[in-house]
């Protein structure tokens, strides 16, 4: 991760605070109109609807801008505190515990390193030297990267800049893990959606690690334009609800391929499921009305792909790798433990 100079930070300081000011001075007035119509209000409320889908990548990109330039200050802060402590200055710190910690790669890693590539058309011994210079420079980074991580542990390190939020709604119908969690996860997702099987085991990992702290509660997002199964798939796992097993049938489906109903019915009887019942609610498809409420309500919340996740309301998007998930769960975590008293709604769905 790149180093801001200590004009770079004076300069994102300075932005902060006019980005501040700037925003309450822009910020609508929700109890004033922004039109009418022969006499009839027009709110900025009642533009959410039409523009939330657009307007929440927006408010996330503007936030990860932010945040890493935040991460940056937090990290030369703490550089500078360990700095201090030792009588240094942080150049010759990151020298002391960094790079003369580094060896220099041995011809064996470097032979890896060059397979590793792949691209590289040259002879190894023609390209030998510059490898050595590229290698060692990797592992300096990640050494770097890993005092970093080292100070940040023992350092007592609150984020308090708020991620964008959108009020989601749970379904306390289908919630795995302790209901009454202070992070919770809402998936809208897809059976059929091969993203949405690459990032389960991920979201299974985090459930593990976290314990009692995180729970998941699913709700359906069909793509139904290119998944001609996700549909019906859905309504079966709706159906598996209905005799008291969504989560063995969620998960045998997020290990399969085969969606087609003959296949949905085997899955039910595999798990014991009565089968005529199965049979006939699949065939009804009485849940159908139900499903795309979800997806409904997913898309207002600015879901366009599966899948889409929001912890606490902040909305991560498509297959993140676990740091994505752990940043943004540790950052609520350490909220709620800094902040007792801050609530965060998390409102249900109505059955």
């Amino acid at each position: 991760m790149s180093r801001f100079s200590i004009p770079a930070l004076l300069f994102f300081s300075t932005l902060f605070a006019a980005t501040t000011v700037a925003q309450k001075a822009d910020a609508p007035n929700t109890k004033q109109p922004v039109a009418t119509v022969d006499g009839q209000p027009i709110y900025d409320g009642d533009l959410a609807p039409s523009v939330e889908g657009q307007l929440q990548p927006l408010r996330n990109q503007e936030y990860e801008i932010k945040r890493k330039a935040l991460d940056n200050l937090i990290e030369q802060k703490m550089l500078e505190a360990a700095a201090k402590k030792k009588g240094l200055t942080t150049e010759k710190l990151l020298d002391q515990e960094v790079n003369s910690k580094v060896s220099d790669p041995s011809d064996a890693e470097l032979q890896g390193y060059y397979v590793g590539l792949g691209k590289v058309t040259q002879p190894f011994a023609d390209v030998k030297t510059k490898l050595r210079d590229s290698y060692k420079q990797t592992k300096i980074r990640q050494a770097r990267e890993d005092y970093l991580k080292s100070l940040r542990a023992d350092s007592n390190v609150v984020v308090l800049l708020s991620a964008p939020r959108v009020e989601v709604a749970s379904d306390p119908a289908r919630v795995r893990g302790n209901s009454k969690a202070p992070v919770m996860i809402v998936e809208f997702s897809d059976y059929q959606c091969p993203y949405c099987h690459s990032v389960e085991p991920t979201v299974k990992e985090l459930l593990t690690k976290y314990g009692d702290k995180v729970s998941l509660s699913y709700r359906d997002f069909p793509l139904t334009a290119i998944h001609s199964q996700a549909m019906i798939s859905a309504e079966a796992s709706r159906c598996a609800l209905e005799q008291g097993k969504f989560w063995e049938y969620h998960d045998q489906l997020f290990t399969s391929s085969k969606l087609e109903k003959n296949d949905l019915i085997e899955y039910a009887r595999n798990l014991k499921l009565d089968d005529k019942q199965f049979d006939s609610c699949l065939t009804s498809e009485k849940y159908k009305a139900d499903i795309e409420k979800d997806e409904q309500e997913g898309r207002k919340a600015g879901v366009n792909g599966t899948p889409g996740f929001f912890i606490n309301g902040v909305f991560l998007n498509g297959a993140q790798p676990k740091d994505s998930f752990t940043r943004v769960i540790d950052d609520e975590l350490a909220r709620k433990n800094n902040h007792p008293t801050a609530s965060i709604r998390i409102t249900r769905v109505e059955r």
